[in-house]
Parts: structure tokens; sequence; C-alpha cells
């Protein structure tokens, strides 16, 4: 595997109970290359093992990264049909690599197409990739065959949704042609959402860094850029923010 920024290793489909199957037409008449866009080395070295045997499933593995530089980096360096990105990354999360990508995204001549790959099922995380150009959203808990599926369909141009999170991209276009924007909210990064959701639900500083594998110091430093952004004072008036906004 070719990989300008991290070695051997990539992301595993943290629950696919099943190895990927041949992709339907045999993996001899289709080939698609990948890119692999995760902070988990071990979920990357998962996702891997199920989708990376070229021979069996026609998906070539061509890089990795673990936060947003790496990510243009590798992404810019080797032209892949399609990125696996994952929602929540150090740097400015998924959002951040798809509008630094979005020269790439518009190429007519060799597009690179994005599909998100998260844990997450939160509906401002799908409506936000979404927003930001990806051609589909998918949980971790897709098995690979279905997954190698995914990734030739985004190829191809379809957009791909888990069964549910489909609903959340067409009630957010229905009554209008874009989906509304949330000015305050778009201040954010992935990360300080994720980190306002859980104080908003009563989470202690220690209890989100376990959570969400960072330091204490880290989950300090993003609550103050929350409350420095949003124009608030402590954690009781931004817990009544995300309540009203239905983030909690």
């Amino acid at each position: 595997m070719s990989d300008p920024t991290e070695a051997n290793g990539t992301a595993g489909a943290g629950g696919a109970a099943e190895p990927a199957q041949p992709a339907s037409g045999g993996a001899g008449e289709r080939r698609v290359r990948v890119v692999l866009v995760d902070d988990h080395r071990m979920f990357r070295t998962g996702v891997q093992a199920e989708i990376g045997q070229t021979d069996v499933t026609g998906v070539e593995v061509v890089g990795e990264a673990a936060d947003v530089d790496q990510a243009v980096t590798v992404i810019t360096a080797t032209r892949p049909e399609v990125v696996l990105l994952d929602v929540h990354l150090p740097g400015g999360g998924g959002v951040e690599v798809l509008r630094r990508c979005a020269p790439l995204m518009s190429d007519a001549e060799r597009p690179v197409r994005f599909l998100a790959l998260s844990v997450s099922d939160a509906a401002e995380d799908v409506i936000g990739v979404i927003r930001g150009g990806a051609r589909g959203y998918v949980t971790k808990t897709i098995t690979g065959t279905d997954l190698v599926d995914s990734v030739f369909r985004v190829q191809e141009g379809d957009a791909v949704f888990s069964p549910r999170l489909a609903g959340f991209v067409l009630d957010a276009f229905a009554s209008t042609d874009a989906p509304p924007v949330d000015e305050d909210l778009d201040r954010l990064t992935q990360r300080e959402r994720e980190v306002l959701r859980l104080i908003a639900r009563g989470y202690a500083y220690k209890e989100i860094a376990k959570q969400l594998y960072i330091s204490v110091k880290t989950v300090e430093s993003h609550v103050s850029a929350v409350l420095r952004k949003l124009q608030l004072s402590n954690r009781h008036e931004l817990t009544r923010w995300a309540t009203a906004r239905r983030l909690v």
C-alpha cells in the first residue's frame, strides 16, 4: 500500500461481522482506489483487513490519514476515487477535509468522492458532511461486504446512506432548496460540537475525556473555545443553548 503519511494499518470496520466478499461482477472487472481517514489506527487496520484484499474485493487502499492535515496531503497526493471519511477528526473534523478538498471533488475528469464512515448517527453530523459535499454516510456497524458495495456505488456517482440516516437528509432538503444554516453552530468544529453535546448532557470533563480519547486539558480547551465562539459565560448557559437547538 502506498501511503505518504501513515505506514501500515488502516481502518477496521469496527463491528463488521463478516469478511468482504467479491464485488458483484467479479473483482477482476472492477477496481476502486480508496483512502481511509480516521483518527483511530486500530479501526483503520480493521477496515484494511475487511475490504483491502484487492484480488477479492476490487478495493485498493492507497493511503491513510489520522487528522485533517494528513488527510488533505494524502488525498491530494494519491487522488483516489473514493475517500472513507470519519466525521470527527483532529484539526477541524471531516467537514474541514471536505472544504479543503473541494477542488478535487469538482474535477470533472477525475473527481474524488467522499463517503462518511462514522460511529455517530447524529442528524447534525450527517447533514454537515452532506452539505460539505460527501456522497453518502454509513455507520461503523456496516459489514465489510456492504461497505465494499457502498464504495463502488459512490465511485459510480450514487448517494449511499445507512437506512435511517437517509431520512435526516430528506427532511433537511424537503422544504427548501438548501439545508437550514445555523451560523452559530457552524462556527464550531466537529470536535467542539461533540464536546458541547456531552457537556449539555451533564458529563464531567473527566468523563468526556475518557469517551473521546482525549485529555482533560484538551476538553477544557474545547469548552473554552465553544464558550468564546458562542459568547456564553458558563456551562449552564451552554446547556440551555444546546437544548434549545435540540443537540442534546
